[in-house]
This record gives C-alpha cells, sequence and structure tokens, in this order.
C-alpha cells in the first residue's frame, strides 16, 4: 500500500461538508460569540477605556478588558519552545503592536457582539514605535540562537582571504518583505466548560502544544483541557502555536460558565498571528575561473518584536548546499512594535534560497557559465561545514533530471535575446534543499476482534492527507484492506505527537505507527505459534507474510481477526515511537535533507512589463513517498506558492502606525488560476534508510525551497534586469526594459 496514489479517505467527508472544522461543532449546544477589538496604535498606552455603551446593548453579556481580565501565568522563557508556553492577553494597558487586543465583546449573536465591538471606547497615549526596517536595520543585535535550535553564525576556513583572491566575485544584497500564512480557514475555536474541565475545538496544527499552552495561560492543570481538531483547513506555520482568539474565548467561556465561539477576521489575521520576518540579505561569492567556489557568505538581518525574539534559519540552508573551502553565515535581529516573526512555510529555506540562488545566477552569468553545469561542479562529497557524510543526497540527479525533461538545452544563452511577438522570454533554474525534522510522536494500534484496525495519535491532518498515509502505513504494515482502517486524530486523548509542521508530521507518525504495526505483527505471531488450535501452531515466524486480513507461512493461514478473537477478544494494542532528532544518532552521524531543482518559463510583456509564468517543472528526491498522489499536490502547492513569492506576496507595514496596509486577500496578492499554467511535478525513486525505517522524509515545504528563484531568474534571463527586491513588480522593471524594434 505504501506509495500508491490513494485517494483521501476523508475526501468524501469534506466535500459533502460533513468534515467539521473548530467554528462548525455544535457539540455543547449553543455558543455565545466574541470578537475582538484591536488597539488602533502601534504603540503606547491605553489611557482610558470606555466599555458602558457596548455593555448597554442588547445581547451582551461581558465586554473584557485588561482591567477585567482574569490573572494569567506569564510567558516563561524557560518553556524551550515558544508553542508550548502561556499566551497571556489583556493583561495590562501597554500597547506594542497594531492590532493587538485591548477588549473582547461576547454577546448572544455574532452580530450583536460586532456591533457592539464598535461601541467600545479606547483612549490612547500614542508612543514613538519602530516601524520602518530600513530606518532601524542599523540597531540589530545577535541572538544566541536561531530557530530550531540552529547556531546563529558559522565560520569555516578564512572568508575574507578566500573572497579577496577569488577571481570572479559577486557580492550583492536582496531583500524580501513581510508575508504571512494566510491559510483557508480563518484561525477559530470554541471553548465549551465542562465542570472544571474545558473542551477546546482549536484550529491548531500541534495539539500537545495547544493543551500546554492554554493550561499555562489559564493556571490549570493539563488534563483539564481536552483539545478537539479533527480537521484544520490549513495551517502552513501561522497554526504551530495557539493565539488571541483561543486564550480569549477560554477566559470568557470559563467567566461565563457558558460556550464561547471566537474567529479572527482576515483583517485580524494579518496582526495576530504572526508575519514572516521581513529581511536583508547580503550574499558573496568567489569562484575560479571554472566555477568552483572557494568562498561563500550569506548575512542575513531581519525583523524582530522585541518581546517575543523570533530569528528566522534564514543562512542556515547555505551551510550545507554547496561545497567551499571558505564560508561565513550570520544572523542578526532589527527590533520594532510589529507582530512577532513566526515560522511560516519553509521558514528560513523560503526567503533564503531566493536570495543564494539568485546570487548564484548571477555568479554563471558572471563566468558565462550554465547555471545547471556552475551547480553540479560545487556539488559537495560530505556536508561542507558539519564535515559529516550525507544519509541520501541525489541533488545533481534531480538537476540533470530536470534540464533533461524541460529541455533546458533551449534555454536563451544571451537574456533578452528572445521575443515572441510582445513577450520576452527567459528559462531560469535554481536548486532545492530542506532540513528533514523529527520529533517525539506516540501512535496506538488496535486490532479488534472482527478484524479491523483503529490507529490513535493527536496528530493533525491540516489539508496534508494525514488521514490517507496512515491508512496506508497501517494498512501495510498489517495486511489489511484500507476499508479496514479507521484513523482517529487531533484529540489530546490520543497518545502525543509534535503534530504536523516542519515537514515532519507524516515521517513522523507514519514511522509511529510502522512501529506499533511490527509490534502487533510479533505479538500475533506469537500466539498463532503457541496455540494448538492455530493452524500456524509450530512453524516459523520468519517464513510469515500479512495480507488481505491474513497471516500465512508456507501454505498454512490464519484470518487476524480468529487469532485476535480467541486471545485477546477485547482487542490487541500496541504503541510505537519516534524520539527527538537530538536523541537519534543519525542525527548526529549524517546530514540529512530533501532535495530538488526547479526550473521555470516565463514571458515578459515589452510594454507593460507584465509577467506570466508559462511553465514550471519541479524534480525532487525526498527518499520515500507514502502516497504519490498527496506528495505530488503537496510539491506543486509549495511551487505555486514560490512562484507567489518571487511575484506578488508582500505585506506592507504603514510606517506611521504599523498596520498592514493591505489586510485583506484582494490586496495582498496571491496566485490564483491564472496566475499559474503547466505546473509539472516529477520525484525520484529514494528510500533514506537514516532518516527512519520507512526511509520517508517531508515534502510539505521542500516545493518552495528554491522556486521563486528559478522564477526570478527567468526574468533576469528573459529581460537582461536583474532585481533583487522581492517581489518582482511592474514598477521595477518597467523602467529597465529594453526598447520594441519596429
Amino acid at each position: 500500500m505504501i506509495g500508491q496514489a490513494l485517494n483521501r479517505v476523508d475526501g468524501p467527508l469534506k466535500v459533502t461538508g460533513r468534515a467539521t472544522y473548530a467554528y462548525e461543532n455544535w457539540e455543547a449546544g449553543q455558543p455565545l460569540y466574541g470578537v475582538v477589538v484591536g488597539a488602533t496604535i502601534g504603540k503606547g498606552r491605553i489611557t482610558r477605556i470606555d466599555t458602558e455603551s457596548a455593555e448597554s446593548t442588547p445581547g451582551v453579556r461581558m465586554v473584557m478588558t485588561h482591567h477585567n481580565a482574569p490573572v494569567q501565568g506569564p510567558r516563561v522563557e524557560s518553556v524551550p519552545i515558544e508553542y508550548w508556553r502561556a499566551q497571556p492577553a489583556l493583561t495590562g494597558p501597554d500597547v506594542h503592536h497594531y492590532g493587538e487586543p485591548v477588549a473582547l465583546v461576547v454577546a448572544a449573536t455574532f452580530e450583536q457582539a460586532r456591533a457592539a465591538a464598535e461601541l467600545v471606547d479606547v483612549e490612547y497615549a500614542a508612543g514613538h514605535g519602530r516601524f520602518d526596517f530600513a530606518a532601524h536595520e542599523g540597531e540589530a543585535y545577535a541572538p544566541k540562537q536561531t530557530n530550531a535550535g540552529l547556531a546563529t553564525d558559522t565560520a569555516v576556513g578564512d572568508f575574507d582571504a578566500g573572497f579577496r583572491t577569488a577571481a570572479v566575485r559577486v557580492d550583492q544584497r536582496y531583500t524580501t518583505p513581510y508575508e504571512l500564512s494566510m491559510p483557508m480557514e480563518p484561525h477559530a475555536c470554541l471553548v465549551a466548560p465542562r465542570g472544571e474541565d474545558l473542551d477546546v475545538y482549536v484550529s491548531c496544527q500541534i495539539v500537545d502544544a495547544a493543551r500546554a499552552s492554554v493550561a499555562a495561560t489559564l493556571r490549570i492543570d493539563p488534563e483539564r483541557i481536552h483539545i478537539v481538531t479533527p480537521f484544520v483547513g490549513g495551517g502552513f506555520g501561522s497554526k504551530l502555536g495557539i493565539h488571541a482568539e483561543t486564550i480569549l474565548a477560554a477566559l470568557a467561556a470559563r467567566t461565563l460558565r457558558q460556550p464561547v465561539k471566537v474567529a479572527l477576521t482576515r483583517q485580524q489575521v494579518f496582526q495576530l498571528v504572526g508575519v514572516r520576518p521581513t529581511s536583508s540579505q547580503r550574499v558573496r561569492l568567489g569562484a575560479g575561473r571554472d566555477g568552483r567556489l572557494a568562498a561563500i557568505a550569506h548575512d542575513v538581518t531581519m525583523h524582530t518584536n522585541p518581546d517575543m525574539e523570533y530569528a528566522e534559519q534564514t543562512a542556515a540552508t547555505t551551510r550545507s548546499l554547496y561545497a567551499a573551502p571558505h564560508r561565513l553565515t550570520s544572523h542578526r535581529l532589527a527590533p520594532l512594535d510589529l507582530p512577532r516573526g513566526s515560522d511560516v512555510r519553509a521558514p528560513g529555506e523560503a526567503p533564503g534560497m531566493l536570495a543564494v540562488e539568485s546570487a548564484m545566477d548571477e555568479l554563471a552569468d558572471a563566468l558565462g557559465m550554465d547555471p545547471v553545469e556552475l551547480r553540479i561542479r560545487n556539488e559537495p562529497a560530505v556536508d561542507p561545514e558539519r564535515d559529516v557524510p550525507y544519509s541520501d543526497r541525489h541533488l545533481v540527479d534531480c538537476l540533470r533530471e530536470g534540464a533533461r525533461r524541460f529541455g533546458w538545452e533551449g534555454r536563451p544563452a544571451t537574456p533578452a535575446s528572445v521575443r515572441e511577438g510582445r513577450r520576452l522570454v527567459g528559462y531560469g533554474m535554481a536548486a532545492a534543499i530542506r532540513g528533514h525534522f523529527q520529533g517525539p510522536t506516540t501512535v496506538r494500534v488496535r486490532l479488534a476482534a472482527d478484524g479491523t484496525a483503529v490507529v490513535q495519535t493527536d496528530m493533525t491532518d491540516i489539508g496534508t492527507g494525514t488521514y490517507t498515509i496512515l491508512t496506508q502505513v497501517a494498512a501495510d504494515g498489517l495486511g489489511l484492506p484500507p476499508d479496514r482502517v479507521r484513523i482517529e486524530l487531533g484529540r489530546s486523548g490520543f497518545p502525543s505527537s509534535w503534530g504536523s509542521g516542519g515537514s515532519w508530521g507524516a515521517a513522523n507518525s507514519g514511522t509511529a505507527a510502522h512501529r506499533a504495526c511490527a509490534a502487533l505483527r510479533e505479538e500475533l505471531l506469537v500466539a498463532a505459534r503457541d496455540d494448538a488450535r492455530s493452524p500456524l501452531h509450530g512453524l516459523d515466524p520468519a517464513d510469515a507474510v500479512f495480507c488481505d486480513g491474513a497471516v500465512r507461512i508456507g501454505g498454512a493461514s490464519e484470518a487476524l481477526s480468529e487469532i485476535v478473537a480467541r486471545h485477546r477478544p477485547e482487542g490487541m494494542e500496541a504503541e510505537g515511537e519516534t524520539r527527538f532528532m537530538g536523541d537519534d544518532p543519525n542525527y548526529a552521524d549524517y546530514s540529512i535533507h530533501t532535495y530538488g531543482a526547479h526550473f521555470a518559463e516565463v514571458g515578459v510583456d515589452a510594454d507593460t512589463a507584465e509577467i506570466r509564468l508559462r511553465r514550471m517543472l519541479g524534480v525532487f528526491s525526498v527518499g520515500r513517498v507514502l502516497n504519490a498522489k498527496t506528495a505530488r499536490s503537496q510539491l506543486m502547492g509549495g511551487m505555486i506558492w514560490g512562484a507567489g513569492a518571487a511575484l506578488e506576496e508582500e505585506a506592507v507595514v504603514d510606517p506611521r502606525s504599523g498596520a498592514f496596509v493591505n489586510r485583506d486577500l484582494a490586496q495582498y496578492l496571491v496566485p490564483v488560476h491564472a496566475d499559474i499554467p503547466d505546473v509539472d511535478v516529477v520525484v525520484l525513486d529514494g528510500y533514506d534508510d537514516k532518516a527512519n525505517p520507512l526511509g520517508a522524509k517531508g515534502v510539505g515545504e521542500l516545493g518552495i525551497c528554491g522556486a521563486g528563484a528559478a522564477v526570478a531568474n527567468a526574468v533576469f534571463n528573459a529581460t537582461g534586469l536583474r532585481v533583487r527586491d522581492f517581489p518582482i513588480t511592474l514598477e521595477k522593471v518597467l523602467p529597465a526594459l529594453p526598447p520594441m524594434s519596429v
């Protein structure tokens, strides 16, 4: 079953509207509705807040402010990962960023709550806010470490000497904007009190983190918090932790002793769930005339919120990508009074590879060398900074196969040399790399006397296909048809996991399920071998084959249901686990990544500078594929995301207030169907035995990595213009377009 293109087992529920998301639960009965009131200044202090008019409005049950909000637990730095920490709200009069909650209005209907929220009168003493990244970039400091615990800076060899003596040098600065995850399902929560317990129906990616965070904030035993999130309408990092809507709903529900629903509006999502930091990246490459790199440096400065530090690991990818004896990477943070930085799909790699792979294209142009050949010449034999072997590296295979399939030999050798009518046509390419991560995950598999299996874990399905791939792993592990396997996810009463995020979800939960099934197989075989009533009595279990709901040894067979019914009529169960990667020696002994190569063709209107993506190809190496259909979908979605990052996506800050001025999907542009033509995805056969027993690695974010750079490099090839300030928009291209010949 593993690897087959099985249709989504949850598909019928979703297309018939029976998949219940956080805001749609009615198990608790009729709820009250909460609406968040946000600050209208970016920095300062509340001097007066008048709730009398709002409280006198029909249907209003409560207006919560910092004056009457319950005492909450502090955000404790000793908790190592942000997502497990308390997230207090309405704790005082200070305003740290635009849109920060200053009140919650709770009423009998949503319309009543929304109307009353407009009547909350707040006066402020505005402070001096730092909102302009360029103006404060010089105030940047070095954090203790970056996201995922990676080193802030690294140095190998003597970069200055290596770069100074290189025959060909590239030294450029690239900038990337604020970006947001923007899942289809806005952040929402329903909290229902049940005695001293709280049932929390929330859209989140990590159940264990949500439970710990709510409990720490409310200062109650985590066992009294019951998280329910069977379906999540996308997350892309923004739901790894919980946010104000969840805490405020929980506070109100405990106070009023009634269920309370709170959902953020799309505009509020921009201000309240974290952003990908804007960045300024200096990339320096020094090479010989033969194209072999002698020196590579990647220095990144990005924004952070002064109260909640976040250092995106933007330069970390450069550490493992290409060979060079002299190396340097660094990360610096400029504090701004803006929403906190946060994980957005492919944190680090997505913005970092836009810069590095653009710089590699600039080096190829300076050398007069094919960009594919340049990358192949700089393929490392071992990880160039860690000096350990790669577990399973097939980047060169991706490059060569992609070039062959794309017809790369037809690439215009000279930029701005190919025209089709009004269109300037260009080809671009880029490499892709993404670290593979592993976190602690437990999965329980229970085999019933009727021969059906139930798989339980608090792992989430954020639209990526968890229900389907766990069905396949369990069906494969127990020799059952898929329709005899049921997957139960997203409840805190199930064995805990690291959830969905970081491209670790499928490999973590799949490996744990695989191990649980292996333990069940062993128990079944021992029971049958030692039972004189079994046709398998006394036979060698080493020859056993599990298939079609039975186990066969030679010519003898017995149904699994018969073994279970005879020995454990109440059912057999086993648990499987994965460990934290820091406790797995393979992650110390090997450099474990996924790889790919992107190819893009664009057409640029010579009169208007309109850029149209004409076709795109990605070739990837991800180890063993668990489901060919869902893997392709994930990789394609990532490629489209990368194209949007290159050409469209940008959150713009008002330097007067710190507000995002384009805070809706009419103005914050992401690709739509008309923007995306033919996209082809190819996945090489593979199996990485160092990653886990399944040989599988994550695919959810690899598709983004390098995709935007391939598009940007195609724009250069089409026009001869290099745009280093992303996204590449009309006003940056039009003034430099070559004149059309008549």
